[in-house]
């Protein structure tokens, strides 16, 4: 399976070459050019029939993890976050190192030997340390190099009732939707970029915007679920299974209104489940794209996950394909040119 393979694949910020591989193999038959820019962004163009719009539709290929930053006299590496990476998922998680994937995992103090206070507070990551079973500096100087990214090591895994475990689902559910996308989406011309580094600035929307200078932008993403039982409505971002989540406004946007009312408008005419991103935390590769040279017209639509930036995230396949639906959706009604404004 696409989303399967994509999520096991390594793609770091800055490191996204076995991903853009993954994506070049699947996408090359079906695009009108292709190329990768200087900063490694796919840049495609599917031609279907003449658009009074340029449109883009992007993904983000890359993902948190980490990076070696020190061996120590024993063997044991120690490490810097690529990306928001909340400290207290660390512990106890196996991972793979660098070109070689090299299998380590990160430990820590036991809790039999840390002193109470130490008990209730997290450890920071320069307590913690990975261990890929050298002897010494020497040995594992062997295997392993100042500067090697570090991926998290976790199968896809379907569970439960249609529901998915992996890593990377921000933004490898993005990634595959747009692939499919452009292997099914005949007759509407768009481009479809697949960026790099969102996770460490948004560093590869700017340029690829610039590039393409398109009139309206769809953004697909994985996004943040957080729907436990002790949280009033009002503070839960998106729930699992209530369709693809429409963004109202994040850290770096503030989507144009009538543009989100149009894609609320096209998934009730098509009966496509979807529900608003209520919260304004975190962004997107919007953030750039939609002030690039004179503007884009931007909208964000995103699978919601469970525990988003780890190894363990979850999401509900009929969200992803909810997703597509209203993607495609959008699309289509848009072939003709969207004069909203």
């Amino acid at each position: 399976m696409l989303l399967k393979t994509l999520t096991e694949a390594s793609g770091l910020s800055g490191n996204e070459k076995e991903v853009r591989d993954i994506i070049i193999s699947e996408i090359e038959p079906y695009c009108t050019s292709l190329k990768i820019d200087r900063l490694g962004n796919i840049i495609a163009f599917k031609e279907g029939k003449a658009n009074s719009k340029r449109i883009m539709v992007t993904a983000h290929m890359d993902e948190v993890g980490l990076m070696v930053k020190e061996i120590d006299s024993h063997g044991l590496i120690k490490f810097l976050p690529v990306g928001g990476i909340d400290k207290r998922i660390l512990v106890s998680k196996p991972v793979l190192i660098g070109e070689k994937k090299i299998a380590g995992v990160i430990g820590a103090k036991p809790i039999h030997l840390q002193k109470r206070n130490e008990w209730s507070n997290a450890l920071s990551m320069d307590d913690l340390y990975i261990d890929i079973g050298a002897k010494s500096k020497e040995d594992a100087e062997k295997y392993v190099n100042i500067g090697d990214y570090i991926a998290f090591d976790s199968e896809y895994v379907e569970f439960g009732q249609g529901l998915v475990k992996a890593k990377a689902l921000d933004n490898r559910v993005g990634c595959a939707i747009l692939i499919d996308l452009i292997k099914n989406v005949e007759d509407v011309s768009f481009y479809a970029v697949f960026t790099v580094m969102e996770e460490v600035g948004l560093v590869g929307a700017g340029p690829a915007a610039y590039e393409v200078d398109p009139d309206l932008t769809i953004v697909l993403e994985g996004t943040l679920a957080y729907d436990i039982p002790e949280l009033d409505s009002h503070l839960v971002p998106t729930y699992l299974g209530g369709g693809p989540a429409i963004s109202l406004a994040d850290r770096t946007t503030v989507y144009n209104h009538k543009l989100r009312d149009r894609v609320v408008e096209i998934a009730e005419k098509n009966n496509i489940p979807y529900q608003f991103r209520k919260t304004s935390m975190g962004g997107n590769d919007s953030g750039k794209i939609h002030t690039s040279r004179d503007g884009s017209l931007t909208t964000t639509i995103s699978v919601p996950c469970r525990n988003i930036h780890s190894p363990v995230s979850v999401m509900s396949m009929d969200d992803y394909k909810n997703t597509f639906k209203l993607a495609k959706a959008v699309l289509y009604d848009f072939k003709e040119g969207y004069n909203g404004f």
